[in-house]
């Protein structure tokens, strides 16, 4: 009897582990981001394209932020912050939206002895206190459980927008203003950012966008100031480790100058 043969280059799944490990390896340790975000855009138009639901894509996505989450632990990422539901994001459907927290809260439960296991410290950002209290509770179990883990940050934007955090800042300032906590010459821009949802959090790195938009949607707008834009053609159901390489692989041939010439370090 001859025995069957599978050349490696026919097995879809074994390319893909192949490609992921070799872009890996071009990757310098030392030249990481600490800070890296992504808008996870274009589950609906993934299911779409194959006449599924947009519960279906939204399913879909789920694998792609384990892959993510994962790439980035293995790596030695510092923060990860993935958009996960904007303030324009109410006006979607009703049954849309119940979907989406549906899924938050599964995805939670199914991942968060993992996440616990590797270090990971969960945190949300946003307008938290407007959610429905099932989902801000589950979120609230999430991140005491996770406090204290060091290893790298999960942080998940929620009902969030970058006009509403600075505008919510810009709001907290005058109310300690008017009460006397601080004098209008005090106001700069590290005062500024010690009032957003996470004034610990380093600025953002690298933003990645996949879905083929080229716009960042009112996504940390305070934050991006001098991050580098990676726009993949990708939607988020096919984004994985090895999407995710090639974002810091092309990250790491940038020059990154802050203004100045040559490359710089980040201002603070």
């Amino acid at each position: 009897m001859v025995a069957a043969f599978s050349h490696p280059w026919s097995d879809p799944k074994r390319v893909r582990r192949m490609k992921s490990k070799s872009l890996k390896s071009r990757i310098k340790k030392d030249r990481l981001p600490a800070h890296i975000a992504i808008i996870m855009d274009g589950n609906g138009r993934w299911a779409r394209k194959r006449g599924m639901s947009r519960a279906a894509g939204h399913r879909a996505g789920a694998d792609s932020v384990r892959a993510v989450v994962e790439g980035c632990r293995e790596l030695g990422v510092k923060v990860l912050t993935l958009y996960a539901f904007s303030t324009e994001n109410w006006n979607r459907p009703k049954r849309e939206i119940e979907t989406l927290w549906s899924l938050l809260r599964r995805y939670v439960r199914k991942e968060i002895d993992n996440i616990d296991k590797e270090g990971i410290r969960c945190r949300a950002i946003g307008r938290v206190h407007e959610l429905p209290q099932d989902v801000r509770e589950e979120v609230a179990k999430a991140e005491r459980r996770t406090r204290d883990n060091t290893d790298m940050i999960l942080n998940v934007a929620l009902n969030y927008g970058g006009q509403q955090e600075i505008a919510d800042a810009a709001r907290r300032i005058a109310a300690d203003a008017k009460k006397g906590a601080l004098e209008v010459d005090d106001i700069d821009r590290k005062l500024f950012a010690k009032y957003l949802y996470a004034p610990d959090l380093p600025e953002v790195d690298l933003l990645i966008r996949p879905g083929g938009e080229r716009r960042i949607s009112n996504f940390l707008l305070w934050q991006l100031s001098y991050a580098e834009l990676v726009m993949t053609d990708n939607l988020w159901p096919d984004f994985g480790k090895e999407e995710l390489y090639q974002a810091i692989v092309e990250f790491q041939k940038r020059e990154r100058r802050f203004g100045a010439v040559g490359e710089k370090r980040k201002p603070r």
